[in-house]
């Protein structure tokens, strides 16, 4: 249906195109526009240009020689020129065939249909879809347009009948599409792949923070788009951008980059725009800035060489390379020595005119060289497909071939053939197989310099040479940031919506930051990793524990050792003794059980060293809290016999005779051993101490111990305070007995020490946490076993061995008769 109703409307357009045609005016020979041949070749060059928009209601043609003359695309109208003459003049492509041309000036964006209607009609009208005959267009493919807006005005109109169009300078990246332009195709490379460079410079010089100026066009629009695209996953922000246009405010825009502190400008326009932002960076002084060029600007001939132009900072461009057409400059001086105009009685068609007979050659053969290569290369693609539809070969070519658009077009995606050592192919979205971008520097001698490349086919390849760039800052790289780049071991602290605007806060203790991965965040380490404040990785932490050879260990483990001789010791001495006063009063055959269990319970500290084990974890709590409960029990009802003997028994005799009837203080320790047994392997079956690793106490520690739990050891301790308690309480009320029976002081002190003893390592407890906690709580409960060694024992063989009078039961006897008559008194 669309095509339905365009018919109409281009065959409208064309007729008025043909009536138009009278008026245009024409300084030059038709034979610079025009060429008869067997086939023709249609040729879009927009020699002049439209410089301010012309308000319009009809798409009719203006005269484009009352516009801006452009030197640089009348270069390459004429390199096509010199291609078709090249061609023809040779017998390896098209043998006994002439390949013409016609060529249109495309002034201007929207008013240059009646050329575009002219080419694609057929006798004179636009049919398209119309039959095979209507398809036969008079132009086997078209070179050109220039421009990207250009061209997406129209395309449209070539691709009704896929008709060729090969491009040598739209590179908006909306041409990739063969749904939309089944028959565009370029010789010069998309924006994608130019932004690509800029970005690539900008990474090796590290510039992050850059304004994009882009003309207000498909070309610029397009450029920022892939700009902003292409930055999204690098340190690279956009700061500023602004479209540009003949009427733009150059003053404000260069107050926004002065005001951000912007040193990069990447400027994406065509030559009239930048000629106009660059002479008002001269006229406002702007100076010290890293200008980038697109390849449209980036070899042009006449700024490099501007009064001023080195104040305004270092140009930096992306160029297609340079490449020397043979003979061409031959082609120019030739032609310019004939006859420039002839007078005809026929006037040329609309815009195949040029008031161009002023030029010289020299001054078209020292333009622009941009797009040569691309111009070149289009013509001769072309005619590499005609040269494979008319079967051309052997000095000859097949004539009754019947060339439809289609077929060109099929021959023209396939191309695969060398031009000047470069081999043309095209992908399948119609974009160039070949080619590649020199990185340029205006130097002071007023001409682009060559220090690097990019190289896409067949391997990308970057390079750039540094030390040629002469920088405005003394010979140094200048730098754009909008934030001084963070020290190591600081994370970036966002400062408004862009990335590169931060401030810089050190990752605390404990902490790292990745700087690659996520340089605004700090990364917690892992349990067993630490780190100081500021660390861009975590260590791993010492594991702790006391071994055997410890110092500290080895003078406790000797003391057990000690402990237990002495204790070996004193039995020996007590059973010799057994019958003797001294060991009477001290307890009897309940000695033996107290030293015996003093020595079990020193047991427990040769557990508290070496790496914890679930074993070691067990007998480092179980012997201390099962031996020594007995061992209070002792001393309770030990204290508890002498309070019997010398102040309840005479006032409750049914009491002592209980007492002394059943053997109650057996019975005790028997309840006190078997209760606190039960405990214990109560609590040590439901949850026994296990190894367990503290992370918390040092950064950089941690330390191995053995996890209690706190019902169990706070039962079980709870019945060592309450034995505690009563021995204390029973050995204050025998505080006045006879001194050699007085055994109740010498438990008082020593139930005194043995609290002090464990005060002290509750303090420590709660004050430190390093490994040496647990030689402590070795150290607190082999004090506790020589508390009553030494301050109740230790006299008891003092008096035996140094003191036998005293251990006579004479001596006793009289002790007690003087504590009887004190009572009685």
């Amino acid at each position: 249906p669309a095509a339905v109703t365009m018919g109409p409307f281009l065959a409208s357009l064309c007729l008025l195109g043909s009536v138009l045609h009278t008026a245009a005016q024409c300084d030059l020979s038709t034979s610079e526009f025009t060429r008869q041949g067997d086939y023709l070749m249609g040729g879009l060059f927009d020699l002049y240009h439209v410089g301010s928009p012309i308000p319009h209601h009809r798409p009719e043609a203006i005269d484009c020689t009352s516009q801006s003359f452009l030197l640089p695309n009348y270069r390459r109208f004429q390199l096509m020129r010199f291609s078709m003459e090249e061609i023809n003049n040779s017998s390896d492509l098209l043998p006994g065939v002439s390949l013409g041309y016609e060529i249109f000036d495309i002034c201007s964006d929207l008013q240059s249909f009646p050329g575009v209607l002219k080419q694609i009609s057929v006798n004179g009208s636009v049919r398209p879809w119309a039959g095979s005959s209507a398809s036969q267009s008079k132009v086997v493919g078209v070179v050109g347009p220039f421009s990207s807006t250009q061209a997406l005005t129209v395309a449209p109109l070539f691709m009704v009948d896929f008709i060729s169009m090969v491009s040598y300078g739209a590179s908006s990246s909306v041409f990739s599409s063969n749904e939309n332009f089944p028959s565009f195709l370029r010789t010069v490379h998309p924006n994608k792949e130019v932004i690509n460079v800029i970005i690539r410079i900008l990474q090796h010089f590290n510039w992050r923070w850059a304004a994009f100026l882009n003309s207000d066009n498909d070309f610029g629009i397009d450029g920022r788009n892939l700009f902003i695209q292409g930055i999204k996953d690098t340190d690279i922000c956009l700061a500023y951008t602004e479209n540009l246009n003949m009427l733009t405010d150059f003053t404000q825009t260069f107050q926004q980059i002065n005001l951000q502190k912007i040193n990069v400008i990447i400027v994406f326009a065509p030559k009239m725009f930048v000629e106009a932002l660059i002479n008002s960076a001269i006229k406002l002084n702007i100076s010290d800035k890293v200008w980038i060029a697109d390849d449209g600007w980036s070899l042009n001939k006449n700024l490099p060489k501007k009064e001023g132009i080195r104040r305004i900072g270092t140009v930096i461009g992306v160029s297609q390379p340079v490449v020397t057409i043979p003979a061409f400059d031959d082609f120019i001086f030739s032609s310019k020595s004939q006859k420039q105009c002839e007078e005809r009685e026929e006037q040329p068609f609309c815009n195949q005119a040029c008031k161009c007979g002023y030029l010289s050659a020299e001054e078209i053969t020292s333009a622009d060289p941009t797009f040569s290569f691309p111009v070149y290369s289009a013509v001769y693609a072309i005619t590499h497909a005609l040269h494979k539809v008319l079967q051309c070969g052997a000095g000859s070519c097949n004539r009754s071939v019947t060339v439809h658009p289609h077929m060109v077009l099929a021959e023209l995606k396939k191309s695969n053939f060398t031009l000047l050592n470069t081999t043309i192919r095209f992908n399948e979205y119609g974009d160039p197989k070949f080619g590649s971008y020199s990185i340029v520097f205006w130097n002071d001698k007023g001409f682009p310099e060559e220090v690097g490349f990019f190289h896409y086919f067949p391997a990308t390849k970057f390079y750039i040479n540094g030390t040629k760039i002469q920088w405005f800052q003394n010979g140094e790289v200048p730098t754009s940031l909008c934030s001084t780049e963070c020290l190591e071991g600081y994370i970036k602290k966002l400062n408004g919506i862009h990335k590169c605007c931060f401030t810089c806060e050190v990752c605390p203790m404990g902490t790292f930051v990745n700087s690659t991965a996520d340089p605004y965040s700090c990364l917690p380490c892992e349990k067993h990793q630490w780190s100081t404040a500021g660390s861009t990785s975590c260590l791993p932490r010492t594991v702790e524990w006391v071994p055997f050879t410890d110092p500290a260990a080895v003078v406790i483990l000797a003391g057990a050792c000690l402990l237990v001789a002495l204790t070996a010791a004193m039995c020996v001495l007590f059973a010799v003794n057994y019958n003797t006063p001294v060991v009477r009063s001290a307890g009897g055959p309940m000695c033996f059980l107290i030293l015996g269990c003093l020595s079990l319970c020193s047991i427990s500290v040769f557990f508290y060293f070496e790496r914890p084990t679930e074993a070691f974890c067990i007998l480092r709590f179980m012997p201390s809290l099962l031996f020594y409960a007995v061992c209070l029990a002792c001393f309770a009802v030990r204290s508890f016999q002498i309070v019997i003997i010398f102040k309840i028994a005479a006032k409750f005799p049914r009491v002592h005779s209980w007492w002394m009837k059943y053997h109650g203080q057996w019975l005790v320790i028997s309840m006190t051993f078997v209760l606190q047994a039960v405990v214990i392997v109560i609590g040590f079956s439901s949850n026994p101490p296990l190894p367990y690793t503290r992370f918390v106490s040092y950064p950089d520690k941690i330390i191995l111990g053995c996890d209690v739990n706190l019902n169990m050891a706070s039962t079980s301790s709870f019945l060592l305070l309450l034995l505690c308690i009563l021995c204390f309480t029973f050995s204050y009320m025998g505080k006045d007995l006879p001194k050699n029976y007085n055994e109740a002081k010498a438990i008082t002190f020593c139930l005194l020490l043995l609290i002090l003893t464990w005060i002290i390592f509750a303090t420590a407890f709660m004050l430190y946490h390093g490994k040496y906690i647990h030689t402590l709580n070795a150290l607190a409960v082999l004090s506790s076993a020589y508390c009553f060694l030494l301050w109740y024992f230790l006299p008891k063989c003092y008096i035996i061995i140094f003191q036998p009078h005293k251990n006579t039961q004479k001596y006793f006897q009289g002790l007690i008769q003087d504590y009887t008559k004190t009572i009685s008194q």
